[in-house]
């Protein structure tokens, strides 16, 4: 149900929050259990989503970059320009009911136009 603008838009700023908010949970955490050192991040892991700092980020994205060059995922989906569907037969994410509904009837209406033009050709060339 939760589909208006003002939920979207709540959602997403809520989703930036947890972002800008999650290093210092983080914190709050290791304080909490009293771990100073590595030693049980592997356990803490399990319990919530480590978050490295921002300046020590850019070095890992540097070095994972770099392993990623080997191998390549094709994450692209084909799309057909005209009703956006893809390979699958799936609409875009974006994409409301509405919109579906409308390029769906269209589609179906374009169908029927081709197979009503198949069938009076055929009943033209009976002897």
């Amino acid at each position: 149900m939760a589909k208006s603008l003002r939920s979207k838009w709540k959602r997403k700023m809520r989703a930036e929050k947890r972002k800008k908010n999650a290093p210092k949970e983080l914190s709050r955490l290791k304080s909490i259990l009293r771990v100073d050192g590595d030693v049980l991040m592997k356990d803490i892991k399990d319990i919530a989503t480590v978050v490295a700092p921002k300046h020590h980020r850019e070095k890992m994205e540097c070095e994972v970059t770099e392993e990623k060059d080997d191998m390549k995922m094709e994450t692209e989906t084909k799309r057909n320009r005209k009703t956006l569907l893809d390979e699958h037969g799936q609409y875009p994410i974006w994409m409301n009911q509405r919109q579906r509904k409308r390029l769906k009837a269209k589609r179906e209406k374009a169908k029927g136009k081709s197979k009503a033009k198949a069938v009076k050709a055929a009943k033209g060339l009976a002897w």
